[in-house]
C-alpha cells in the first residue's frame, strides 16, 4: 500500500547551522487595534510656568556691623595741619599777586605811551630795568643790520713808574666765544657790553659830549666795566706784568654792516667804521680791578 504523507505538525525540518531548538511556548494572543482610551482629568493642580525674574533683595542682617575699612591717607596740602594749610594758602596768594604785578609792569613797559605810563613811568622803569628789560628790536619793521663790537686798550703803570699802552682788546669777540656752544650763557656775557654801550650812546652826542644828567653816570658805568674786564684778562697781565696798575682806559666801537644774502641784489659796504672815545683816567679806588 502506498505510504501516506505525514501531517504538517509532524514534519521535522532538517537542522541548519544557524537554527537552535526553541521550546514551544503558549501562543501569543491576537491584538486588534481599537480606539484609544479617553484621558482622565487629573485632580492635581496644574504646574505653573516659572519665568526668570530679579533676585530677591537680601534681607538686612540684624547682626552688629563689623569694623569700617581704613580710610586712604591724605596727600598734598590736605595732609598738613590747618595752621600750615593757612600758611601755604597765604604764600600762594603772595606769589599770584607778584606774578600779576610783574605781568602788568611788563605790559605797561612795552605798551605805547598812555595815561598810566605818563604818570608812573619812572616806577615802571625801576621795576623793569635792568633785570627784566624787554627788547623788541628783533620784531621792529627795521631790525638791526649791523655788527657792533666794543674794544678797549689801557695805559698801565709798571713798577718802574713807566706807563705802557696795551693793544686793542675785542671784548665783544671774547663774549661771543664764551657764548658759542654754551647752552646756558650768562646774562653778563650776552648783554653787559651791549647795554653799557647803548646807554653811553643814548646819553652823548656825536662828539662824545654828555647830554643830560645821565651822561656822567653812563661814562662811569662803561669805564668800570672796562677796568674789571682788563683786570681779569690774562693777556693784559702777561703783557704788563702782574704788578702793573691801570691808570687810564680808552674805548672804541667797531661797526660793520651785515652782508646781504647771496640771492639779494642789495649792495652795502662792509668796511668797518670806528667811534673812538677819549682817554678816561681811572680813579684810585677803581685801579685795582674796579669797585667790588
Amino acid at each position: 500500500m502506498p505510504r501516506r504523507p505525514a501531517p504538517p505538525a509532524q514534519r521535522v525540518a532538517p537542522a541548519g547551522p544557524a537554527e537552535t531548538d526553541v521550546a514551544p511556548g503558549p501562543p501569543e494572543p491576537d491584538v486588534h487595534p481599537g480606539p484609544e482610551p479617553e484621558r482622565v482629568a487629573s485632580l492635581a493642580p496644574p504646574e505653573r510656568d516659572v519665568y526668570p525674574g530679579p533676585e530677591p533683595e537680601p534681607v538686612a542682617s540684624l547682626a552688629p556691623p563689623g569694623p569700617y575699612p581704613p580710610a586712604e591717607p591724605r596727600t598734598g596740602i590736605a595732609a598738613l595741619s590747618p595752621r600750615y594749610q593757612v600758611g601755604v594758602a597765604l604764600a600762594l596768594a603772595v606769589v599770584a599777586i607778584g606774578v600779576c604785578v610783574h605781568i602788568g609792569m611788563t605790559f605797561l613797559h612795552v605798551a605805547p605811551a598812555n595815561t598810566v605810563t605818563r604818570a608812573h613811568g619812572e616806577a615802571v622803569d625801576d621795576w623793569v630795568y635792568p633785570e627784566f628789560e624787554q627788547n623788541w628790536k628783533l620784531f621792529a619793521p627795521n631790525p638791526l643790520q649791523q655788527n657792533i663790537s666794543i674794544q678797549v686798550r689801557a695805559g698801565v703803570r709798571g713798577p718802574d713808574g713807566m706807563t705802557q699802552t696795551t693793544g686793542w682788546y675785542d671784548l665783544s669777540a671774547e663774549d661771543g666765544r664764551a657764548i658759542d656752544g654754551n647752552l646756558l650763557p650768562s646774562h653778563t656775557q650776552q648783554n653787559e657790553l651791549r647795554r653799557a654801550w647803548d646807554f653811553f650812546v643814548a646819553t652823548h652826542d656825536s662828539e662824545n659830549r654828555p647830554v643830560g644828567l645821565r651822561g656822567s653816570l653812563s661814562e662811569s658805568y662803561l669805564r668800570r666795566i672796562m677796568v674789571l674786564r682788563l683786570d681779569r684778562d690774562d693777556a693784559v697781565r702777561a703783557a704788563t706784568g702782574s704788578s702793573g696798575v691801570i691808570e687810564r682806559v680808552q674805548v672804541r666801537s667797531r661797526t660793520s654792516n651785515v652782508p646781504p644774502p647771496d640771492w639779494s641784489r642789495e649792495k652795502v659796504s662792509t668796511t668797518p667804521s670806528y667811534r673812538e672815545l677819549p682817554w678816561w683816567r681811572v680813579p684810585q679806588d677803581e685801579a685795582r680791578g674796579g669797585v667790588r
